[in-house]
C-alpha cells in the first residue's frame, strides 16, 4: 500500500503542536510557582506582615576623632493597598496638614508606579514633622492600611565639607536592579564617601513578622518574635580629613573658583579637600532636597562639581619639578647643568617669555626663579635626542610619558571618591593624529612648563608635592583613614614608586626651598619651618591665568603637602601663595591653638578678596552651630540614631 504523506506531515504538526502548548504551560506553571511572587505575597500578607526595620547608618568623624555626620530619626507614611479599608479621609488630611486633592493625588501616583503591588508596602508621605508624626500616632488606629516607618536623616555639626561627605538619596530603578538589598523607598548614598563607602555605612535591615487574623488583623508576634531578625548597623567612619583645616580652607576660597588638596605625605591622607564654591551639605536634607539639589546642579558656578579632583586644569609652572626629575634621571642634565634665559627661551624662531633674573642658571635657581627657559632648553635636548640615547623624537616622548606616568600624572590616582579625572597627558600617537605626524621639539614645547596639552587636577599636583617630601614615593590619596571595626583598607596603604632615583628627590626639594626662602614664593614662608614650594601662573586661553602653588613643609619632616589653585586670579603668589600659607601655618600649629590673631585676620581678610566678580554666598541652610563641641546632645554623647575645566581629556 502507498504511504501517505499527506497525512505523515499532519502527524508531525500535530506533536509539534502539542508539544509547544505543554512547553508553554510548564513555562507559565514555573513562573507562577517560582519566578512570579505575587501570588506567594497575597498568600503571605493574608496571614503575615513582614516589617522592615531599617538599620542606623555609620557616623562619621574627623581625623581628630570630631563628630561630623550623625541621625536624627525621620517617620514616612507608608501603606499596604491591600490593607486599605474604608476610612475618614478629611480626618487624615486634616492630621497631615494636606489638602484631600493631594492625598487622592499621592495613592493615584503610588497606583501608576511601575513597582505598585497591592501586597508591598508604599511610601505615600516623606518625612512628617515631629508634630504631625505625634498627631498620626495617635489616631494610627482609625486608619487600616497605614503605617509610619522610622527612617534616618542625617545631621551635620559643620557647614563645609559637603564634596568629601556627600548625602543621601531615595535609590532608582538602576539602583535596585543592581542591588537587591534595596527596595523601593529605600535610600543610598550620593557622592562622597556617602556613596563611596555605602556598603559599610548602610548596615542591614531587620524585620518584625506579625500575624493576622482572618479579617486581617494584627494578632502580635508570629513564635513571639522569635523569627524576628534585628537590624545591624552600619560601620562608623573616621575620615582622614581635619574639620577645623577643611572650615579654614573654605573660608579662604570664599568668593572665588578653584580648590585646595592638603595630604600627610607619609601616609597618603588627605587632610583637607576643598571645592569652591562649595555648598552646606544640610541643604541636600529632608523635604528641601530636591529643590536645592535642582538649585545647585543648575547653578552657574556648578557647586557639586569637586574641582579638587574632577577638574582638569593646565599645571603651570607646579609641573616643572617633573621636568627636573626626567632631566636627572635620563642624564640629559646635571645640577650643574646651566642653561641660558634672555627673558625667555629663544630657538628656531620660537620664543617662550619669561621674567628677569640671573642667566644662566643650573637646576636649583632655575627652580627657584620658575624659569620658563631652563625647562624648554632640557625638554629640547632631550626629545632632539642631544645624546644620542632614543631612537627618534616619538622614542623620546614615550619614555618622558612613562616617567609621568609613574609619577601619578594621566590617569587617576584612585582616590576613594566617585567622580576622579585623569587630566591628560598626552603620547605619541595624540600628537600623530594632532599634528598630522608633523611635529618635533618646538611643537610641543609647551610640555615643558606644564602648558601645552598637559592637564592635571589639584589631588595630582598635591600628589606631587607629598612625592617629593617623601623623596620619591607616594600612598595612593584617600580620605577615610579608618573603617571602625574593621582597619584600613588595602587599596589605601598601596605604596607606589615612581621611575625616578630616589637621590635625585633631594636636589628637587632644595631647589624648592630656594623659592620659598628667595625666590618665587617667598609669601609662603612660616618662621619655624622650613617650607618648600612652587608656584604656578598657568595660562588659560578663556582669560585671566590662574593662581596656583604647589609645596609641602616641613622639609626634612614632611606632615603636610599641598596644592592651591584658584581660577583667573593671576600670578601664583597672588592668591594661591598666602592661601597655602595660612593652611599650612593652621595645621602646623594645629597644637599650639592653630592661627594667631593677626594670621586669623589675615585669614578674614583673603576670605573678603573675590575673583568672583559679585559673588553672593548662595549655597548656605539655616543657621545652626558650627563644631561638634556645642552641637546637639548627639555630638556630646553620639548615637546611630537620636531619638530626640576647564577642560578634561579622558581618552588618549
Amino acid at each position: 500500500m502507498e504511504k501517505d504523506y499527506s497525512l505523515e506531515g499532519r502527524k508531525w504538526l500535530i506533536v509539534t503542536l502539542v508539544l509547544l502548548v505543554v512547553t508553554l504551560f510548564a513555562a507559565k506553571l514555573y513562573d507562577l510557582q517560582l519566578g512570579d511572587n505575587n501570588y506567594g505575597d497575597a498568600a503571605a500578607s493574608n496571614a503575615y506582615l513582614n516589617r522592615t526595620i531599617y538599620p542606623d547608618r555609620g557616623l562619621i568623624y574627623d581625623r581628630e576623632g570630631r563628630l561630623v555626620v550623625y541621625n536624627q530619626p525621620a517617620y514616612d507614611l507608608v501603606i499596604i493597598p491591600k490593607d486599605l479599608k474604608a476610612f475618614d479621609t478629611l480626618d487624615l488630611c486634616q492630621t497631615l496638614q494636606i489638602p484631600i486633592e493631594e492625598l487622592r493625588s499621592r495613592i493615584a501616583t503610588l497606583k501608576d508606579g511601575r513597582k505598585y503591588s497591592g501586597y508591598v508596602q508604599q511610601v505615600l508621605m516623606r518625612h512628617l514633622t515631629p508634630e504631625v508624626t505625634g498627631r498620626l500616632q495617635e489616631k494610627l488606629f482609625r486608619f487600616p492600611g497605614f503605617y509610619i516607618a522610622q527612617r534616618v536623616l542625617r545631621q551635620y555639626n559643620y557647614t563645609c565639607g559637603a564634596n568629601v561627605l556627600g548625602d543621601i538619596r531615595e535609590v532608582n530603578q538602576n539602583d535596585i536592579m543592581a542591588d537587591d538589598y534595596y527596595r523601593p523607598g529605600d535610600y543610598t548614598g550620593d557622592l562622597g564617601v556617602e556613596k563611596s563607602y555605602e556598603h559599610w555605612l548602610r548596615g542591614v535591615k531587620g524585620k518584625e513578622i506579625f500575624m493576622r487574623d482572618a479579617f486581617g488583623r494584627l494578632q502580635g508576634r508570629f513564635h513571639d518574635g522569635r523569627d524576628d531578625v534585628a537590624p545591624e548597623a552600619g560601620k562608623d567612619l573616621k575620615l582622614s580629613i581635619d574639620f577645623e583645616l577643611q572650615k579654614l580652607g573654605e573660608h579662604l576660597m570664599e568668593g572665588k573658583i578653584g580648590a585646595i588638596v592638603a595630604i600627610e605625605p607619609k601616609t597618603g591622607e588627605v587632610l583637607c579637600l576643598v571645592s569652591s564654591p562649595g555648598y552646606d551639605p544640610a541643604l541636600l536634607v529632608g523635604r528641601e532636597r530636591s529643590k536645592n539639589y535642582s538649585m545647585l546642579l543648575t547653578n552657574h558656578y556648578k557647586p557639586l562639581y569637586d574641582r579638587a579632583i574632577m577638574a582638569s586644569y593646565p599645571p603651570g609652572s607646579t609641573f616643572k619639578p617633573t621636568q627636573g626629575l626626567i632631566f636627572l634621571q635620563e642624564g640629559i642634565i646635571t645640577t650643574e647643568t646651566a642653561y641660558p634665559c634672555s627673558r625667555g627661551f629663544i630657538s628656531g624662531g620660537m620664543r617662550v617669555g619669561c621674567h628677569g633674573h640671573g642667566s644662566p642658571l643650573p637646576l636649583k635657581p632655575a627652580l627657584a626663579t620658575s624659569c620658563n627657559a631652563y625647562f624648554c632648553w632640557g625638554f629640547k635636548r632631550m626629545m632632539d635626542n642631544g645624546h644620542k640615547k632614543y631612537a627618534s623624537t616619538r622614542d623620546a616622548f614615550e619614555v618622558w610619558k612613562r616617567h609621568m606616568v609613574s609619577m601619578g600624572y594621566g590617569y587617576r590616582l584612585g582616590i576613594d571618591l566617585p567622580g576622579e579625572s585623569r587630566g591628560f597627558i598626552p603620547n605619541s600617537n595624540f600628537y600623530d593624529k594632532m599634528k598630522k605626524g608633523q611635529w618635533n621639539s618646538y611643537s610641543i614645547i609647551s610640555d615643558a612648563i606644564g602648558q601645552g596639552e598637559i592637564l592635571a587636577t589639584p589631588l595630582q599636583i598635591a600628589n606631587l608635592g607629598a612625592t617629593i617630601a617623601n623623596r620619591g614615593y607616594y600612598i595612593t590619596p584617600h580620605v577615610v583613614k579608618e573603617i571602625m571595626g574593621v582597619g584600613i583598607l588595602k587599596k589605601n596603604r598601596e605604596r607606589h614608586d615612581p621611575t625616578i632615583d630616589k637621590h635625585y628627590y633631594d636636589d628637587i626639594a632644595m631647589g624648592m626651598r630656594m623659592a620659598v626662602t628667595g625666590g618665587t614664593c617667598r609669601g609662603a614662608n612660616l618662621a619655624g619651618f622650613e617650607v618648600c614650594g612652587k608656584t604656578g601662573t598657568a595660562q588659560n586661553p578663556h582669560g585671566r591665568d590662574h593662581s596656583v602653588f604647589m609645596g609641602f613643609a616641613p622639609m626634612n619632616d614632611p606632615q603636610i603637602a599641598i596644592c592651591v589653585y584658584v581660577e583667573n586670579a593671576g600670578f601664583g603668589a597672588t592668591f594661591a601663595v598666602p592661601i597655602a600659607s595660612l593652611v599650612l601655618d593652621q595645621y602646623l600649629n594645629r597644637h599650639n591653638g592653630g592661627l594667631s590673631p593677626a594670621r586669623q585676620a589675615a585669614a578674614d581678610a583673603m576670605a573678603s578678596r573675590h575673583t568672583v566678580p559679585g559673588y553672593t554666598p548662595l549655597f548656605s541652610a539655616p543657621k545652626r552651630p558650627d563644631t561638634a563641641t556645642d552641637a546637639s546632645p548627639t555630638a556630646a554623647s553620639p548615637s546611630k540614631t537620636d531619638s530626640a575645566t576647564v577642560k578634561s581629556r579622558d581618552k588618549q
